[in-house]
């Protein structure tokens, strides 16, 4: 999984910093969402697409692998 932002969707409603803290940070200057890992380990994948379906503004894009490495 790669998790990718579009900072200027981002309204700042913070629903994925409270769904998956580790992945999703917010600033402090403006509120936008910030990426703590663009990689998430594998027991973070059902958060992550949460906090993606949970955003109001789209701003975050989930990319799943395809195949096997």
């Amino acid at each position: 999984m790669q998790v990718i932002l579009d900072q200027d969707r981002c309204c700042s409603s913070g629903q994925c910093v409270l769904t998956a803290p580790e992945v999703f940070g917010q600033s402090d200057e403006d509120g936008l969402v910030t990426l703590r890992q663009a990689r998430p380990e594998p027991s973070l994948y059902p958060d992550v697409r949460l906090a993606a379906v949970l955003c109001p503004g789209g701003a975050i894009t989930v990319e799943e692998a395809t195949g096997t490495p």
